[in-house]
Protein backbone atom coordinates (compact mmCIF):
# COMPACT_ATOMS: atom_id res chain seq x y z
CA UNK A 1 0.00 0.00 0.00
CA UNK A 2 1.80 3.20 -0.93
CA UNK A 3 1.79 6.34 1.07
CA UNK A 4 3.16 9.57 -0.92
CA UNK A 5 3.35 13.13 0.81
CA UNK A 6 3.85 15.82 -0.70
CA UNK A 7 5.04 19.63 0.44
CA UNK A 8 3.50 22.27 -1.07
CA UNK A 9 3.25 26.10 -0.20
CA UNK A 10 0.05 27.14 0.54
CA UNK A 11 -2.10 29.13 -2.02
CA UNK A 12 -3.54 26.28 -4.35
CA UNK A 13 -6.74 26.00 -5.18
CA UNK A 14 -9.44 22.89 -4.32
CA UNK A 15 -9.12 21.97 -8.11
CA UNK A 16 -5.56 22.34 -8.11
CA UNK A 17 -4.59 20.21 -5.55
CA UNK A 18 -7.29 17.39 -6.81
CA UNK A 19 -5.44 17.52 -10.23
CA UNK A 20 -2.23 17.07 -8.06
CA UNK A 21 -3.01 14.22 -5.87
CA UNK A 22 -4.62 12.48 -9.17
CA UNK A 23 -1.27 13.11 -11.16
CA UNK A 24 0.28 11.62 -8.22
CA UNK A 25 -1.70 8.67 -7.68
CA UNK A 26 -1.59 7.72 -11.81
CA UNK A 27 2.43 8.09 -11.25
CA UNK A 28 2.34 5.34 -8.55
CA UNK A 29 0.50 3.17 -10.70
CA UNK A 30 2.65 3.54 -13.41
CA UNK A 31 5.21 1.48 -11.11
CA UNK A 32 3.73 -0.59 -8.65
CA UNK A 33 0.48 -2.75 -8.97
CA UNK A 34 -1.96 -1.47 -6.49
CA UNK A 35 -5.49 0.02 -7.00
CA UNK A 36 -6.68 3.58 -6.85
CA UNK A 37 -7.84 3.10 -3.30
CA UNK A 38 -4.36 0.99 -1.76
CA UNK A 39 -2.77 4.23 -3.12
CA UNK A 40 -3.30 6.89 -0.59
CA UNK A 41 -1.87 10.65 -1.40
CA UNK A 42 -0.89 13.42 1.63
CA UNK A 43 -0.75 17.09 0.67
CA UNK A 44 1.01 18.79 3.42
CA UNK A 45 0.43 22.92 2.80
CA UNK A 46 3.26 24.98 4.34
CA UNK A 47 2.50 28.54 5.38
CA UNK A 48 4.39 31.23 2.69
CA UNK A 49 6.15 33.08 5.57
CA UNK A 50 7.30 29.77 7.36
CA UNK A 51 9.45 28.87 4.07
CA UNK A 52 12.42 30.31 2.34
CA UNK A 53 15.28 28.96 -0.58
CA UNK A 54 18.35 30.99 -0.62
CA UNK A 55 17.39 32.91 2.72
CA UNK A 56 14.56 34.50 0.26
CA UNK A 57 10.99 34.26 1.62
CA UNK A 58 9.05 32.43 -1.56
CA UNK A 59 5.60 32.63 -2.79
CA UNK A 60 3.94 29.57 -4.58
CA UNK A 61 4.25 29.27 -8.58
CA UNK A 62 0.56 29.70 -9.75
CA UNK A 63 -0.59 26.36 -11.19
CA UNK A 64 -0.45 25.20 -14.69
CA UNK A 65 -3.60 25.57 -16.50
CA UNK A 66 -5.44 21.94 -16.98
CA UNK A 67 -4.00 21.02 -19.86
CA UNK A 68 -7.56 18.75 -20.72
CA UNK A 69 -9.31 22.19 -20.68
CA UNK A 70 -6.99 23.80 -22.76
CA UNK A 71 -7.46 21.29 -25.94
CA UNK A 72 -10.59 20.80 -25.38
CA UNK A 73 -11.21 24.34 -25.79
CA UNK A 74 -8.72 24.80 -28.77
CA UNK A 75 -10.87 22.27 -30.76
CA UNK A 76 -14.00 23.81 -29.50
CA UNK A 77 -12.69 27.44 -30.94
CA UNK A 78 -11.51 25.52 -34.17
CA UNK A 79 -15.67 24.03 -34.96
CA UNK A 80 -16.91 27.21 -33.72
CA UNK A 81 -14.34 28.50 -36.14
CA UNK A 82 -13.40 31.66 -33.77
CA UNK A 83 -9.40 31.58 -35.07
CA UNK A 84 -9.28 34.58 -32.91
CA UNK A 85 -9.80 32.64 -29.84
CA UNK A 86 -8.01 29.59 -31.31
CA UNK A 87 -4.80 31.32 -32.14
CA UNK A 88 -4.66 32.85 -28.33
CA UNK A 89 -3.59 29.45 -27.52
CA UNK A 90 -0.85 28.77 -29.71
CA UNK A 91 2.95 29.40 -29.48
CA UNK A 92 4.82 30.99 -31.70
CA UNK A 93 6.67 28.08 -32.78
CA UNK A 94 3.18 25.65 -32.96
CA UNK A 95 3.04 23.27 -35.99
CA UNK A 96 0.63 20.90 -36.81
CA UNK A 97 0.55 17.72 -39.17
CA UNK A 98 -2.73 16.31 -40.23
CA UNK A 99 -3.00 13.47 -42.82
CA UNK A 100 -1.47 14.19 -46.16
CA UNK A 101 0.18 17.08 -46.01
CA UNK A 102 3.21 18.97 -44.57
CA UNK A 103 3.20 21.03 -41.44
CA UNK A 104 1.32 23.72 -41.04
CA UNK A 105 2.62 27.31 -38.70
CA UNK A 106 -0.88 28.66 -39.20
CA UNK A 107 -4.81 28.08 -38.50
CA UNK A 108 -4.84 29.92 -41.87
CA UNK A 109 -2.82 27.49 -43.66
CA UNK A 110 -5.32 24.30 -42.03
CA UNK A 111 -8.81 26.53 -42.85
CA UNK A 112 -7.49 26.76 -46.82
CA UNK A 113 -6.31 23.17 -46.64
CA UNK A 114 -9.48 21.61 -45.35
CA UNK A 115 -11.78 23.41 -47.90
CA UNK A 116 -10.52 20.76 -50.08
CA UNK A 117 -11.62 18.08 -48.05
CA UNK A 118 -14.62 18.88 -46.23
CA UNK A 119 -17.11 21.94 -45.91
CA UNK A 120 -17.05 21.80 -41.94
CA UNK A 121 -15.92 18.94 -39.57
CA UNK A 122 -17.49 18.54 -35.94
CA UNK A 123 -15.63 16.15 -33.18
CA UNK A 124 -17.14 13.85 -30.75
CA UNK A 125 -14.89 13.11 -28.24
CA UNK A 126 -15.18 9.62 -26.78
CA UNK A 127 -11.69 10.07 -24.32
CA UNK A 128 -8.79 12.48 -23.55
CA UNK A 129 -5.42 11.36 -21.53
CA UNK A 130 -2.57 13.73 -19.93
CA UNK A 131 0.57 12.90 -19.36
CA UNK A 132 4.00 14.90 -18.91
CA UNK A 133 7.00 14.07 -21.51
CA UNK A 134 10.33 15.53 -21.80
CA UNK A 135 9.53 18.94 -20.72
CA UNK A 136 5.91 19.02 -22.52
CA UNK A 137 2.49 18.03 -21.39
CA UNK A 138 1.17 15.55 -24.15
CA UNK A 139 -3.08 15.20 -24.21
CA UNK A 140 -4.26 12.74 -26.59
CA UNK A 141 -7.96 12.96 -28.12
CA UNK A 142 -9.53 9.90 -29.71
CA UNK A 143 -13.07 9.91 -30.89
CA UNK A 144 -14.93 10.08 -34.01
CA UNK A 145 -15.84 12.89 -37.00
CA UNK A 146 -18.58 14.22 -38.90
CA UNK A 147 -19.78 17.19 -41.53
CA UNK A 148 -19.86 17.28 -44.77
CA UNK A 149 -18.00 16.74 -48.34
CA UNK A 150 -17.52 19.61 -50.17
CA UNK A 151 -20.64 18.41 -52.45
CA UNK A 152 -22.59 18.58 -49.54
CA UNK A 153 -23.31 14.94 -48.46
CA UNK A 154 -23.36 14.34 -44.92
CA UNK A 155 -20.38 11.26 -43.00
CA UNK A 156 -20.24 10.18 -39.85
CA UNK A 157 -18.36 7.58 -37.54
CA UNK A 158 -14.87 9.00 -38.60
CA UNK A 159 -12.30 7.74 -36.32
CA UNK A 160 -9.66 10.07 -35.51
CA UNK A 161 -6.77 10.75 -32.77
CA UNK A 162 -5.02 14.01 -32.17
CA UNK A 163 -1.88 14.10 -30.35
CA UNK A 164 -0.83 17.75 -28.61
CA UNK A 165 2.00 18.96 -27.29
CA UNK A 166 1.50 21.93 -24.28
CA UNK A 167 4.42 23.85 -22.66
CA UNK A 168 3.92 27.71 -20.40
CA UNK A 169 0.28 26.62 -21.46
CA UNK A 170 0.26 27.13 -25.24
CA UNK A 171 -0.34 24.65 -27.82
CA UNK A 172 2.97 23.64 -29.28
CA UNK A 173 2.01 20.77 -31.30
CA UNK A 174 -0.74 19.14 -33.11
CA UNK A 175 -0.64 15.60 -34.87
CA UNK A 176 -3.56 14.32 -36.23
CA UNK A 177 -4.55 10.77 -37.33
CA UNK A 178 -7.92 10.08 -38.56
CA UNK A 179 -9.61 7.77 -41.21
CA UNK A 180 -11.00 10.72 -43.89
CA UNK A 181 -9.36 9.31 -46.70
CA UNK A 182 -9.95 5.74 -46.23
CA UNK A 183 -13.81 6.71 -45.77
CA UNK A 184 -13.77 9.17 -48.30
CA UNK A 185 -12.37 6.59 -51.22
CA UNK A 186 -15.18 4.22 -50.41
Amino acid sequence: MPVVEAHILEGYAPEEKARLTTALTDAIRLVIPAGDDAITVMLHEMAVENYARGGQLRSPSPALPDPIQIVHGFLAAMEQRDLGSAKAMLAPEFRMIFPGHTPMATLGELVDWAKSRYRFVKKTITATEAFHKDGSTIVYVTGTLAGEWPDGAAFSGIRFIDRFAIKGGKLIAQDVWNDIAEVRGT
